[in-house]
């Protein structure tokens, strides 16, 4: 009778000995945070924080820019801005030109860029041209069509040469006109900026939603108006958010042609500043003045992020991993 002998269990390896733990393992990523917002946070503390703050500082005082800063007034400079006819006429103006925009620019925008977006000969060129005005500098655009809009000038001689020579106003003369000249303007300018927009937002529309609809027999309008408007949402809503917000800050344009008149009827709320702050060195004013137009914006921006942008917001935000 033989005897089973033991099996010997095998040999495991050593294991490898364990790594030292960090003892600050989240030391590399606060390095690496601070090497890449520090630079952004400096710039951004030094170029709007701190001009912020100077403004609300001299906007205390009446100082015409000269001598130290010895008549504290406390906020009657915003009260007497805010009670002033010509600045709430400016604000008006402001509102008036974020309310076309609104109902003009932004149907204008859509139905260009619905057509540009359609397989056309020629296509790419009349993207270039639709886009071509907004890549001119607000200076350049504000010369040329001074020039064309003067009395005589070839707008006036347009209307005349199709026979539309009864429509022929004062352009930049008429207190009942020249916002609404202006505005087309701005339209002409800022118009294909919106169009690009639209245009990118379009390219995400899946093509096979729209193939489906037609197959379930939907309209080109039905399909356009219940699949592509509601997925250009997202677009149409940051696009409403930057009109708004230029039409605020409108300035470059009004300045160069009518320097807000004639009579303040063109006067906006940074060419009221600008007129207040620098040509009747009433810089302690015109800081009120300043710090009023950025709480208008900061209080639209903050309720537009509210009640329109959360939803396009909300899930896009990721957990960072590691």
């Amino acid at each position: 009778m033989t005897t089973a002998t033991p099996v010997r269990a095998a040999k495991r390896p050593p294991a490898p000995p364990a790594r030292p733990r960090s003892r600050r393992p989240g030391l590399r990523k606060k390095l690496e945070l601070a090497l890449l917002l520090g630079p952004a946070l400096v710039l951004f503390i030094g170029f709007v924080l701190v001009p912020i703050g100077i403004a609300g500082f001299y906007s205390l005082f009446r100082w015409n820019g000269f001598g130290p800063l010895e008549d504290f007034v406390g906020f009657d400079n915003y009260a007497d801005a805010l009670a002033g006819d010509v600045f709430q006429g400016a604000i008006g103006h402001n509102l008036i030109i974020a309310g076309l925009s609104i109902v003009v620019q932004l149907p204008l925008s859509i139905g260009l860029a619905l057509l540009l977006n359609r397989k056309l000969r020629g296509r790419a060129i009349l993207r270039a041209l639709v886009f071509a005005p907004y890549v001119l500098s607000e200076a350049i655009t504000a010369v040329i069509w001074l020039l064309m809009l003067q009395p005589g000038g070839f707008a006036d001689q347009l209307l005349e040469s199709v026979g539309l020579g009864a429509l022929v106003q004062q352009w930049l003369a008429d207190p009942a006109v020249v916002l609404y000249t202006l505005f087309a303007v701005v339209t002409w300018k800022y118009v294909g900026f919106g169009i690009i927009l639209l245009l990118a937002g379009l390219q995400g529309v899946p093509a096979e939603l729209r193939e489906a609809a037609a197959l379930d027999g939907a309209s080109a309008w039905q399909s356009t108006r219940h699949i592509v408007l509601p997925l250009l949402g997202p677009t149409i809503r940051i696009w409403i958010f930057l009109s708004v917000i230029g039409s605020l800050q409108l300035f470059d344009l009004v300045w160069i042609m009518t320097l807000g008149g004639p009579a303040n009827a063109s006067t906006t709320m940074a060419t009221y500043l600008v007129d207040h702050g620098f040509k009747r060195y009433e810089f302690g004013f015109g800081s009120a003045v300043a710090v009023i137009l950025f709480i208008i914006c900061f209080a639209f921006a903050l309720l537009y992020q509210r009640f329109a942008l959360r939803r396009d917001t909300e899930g896009a935000l990721t957990r960072m991993v590691g």
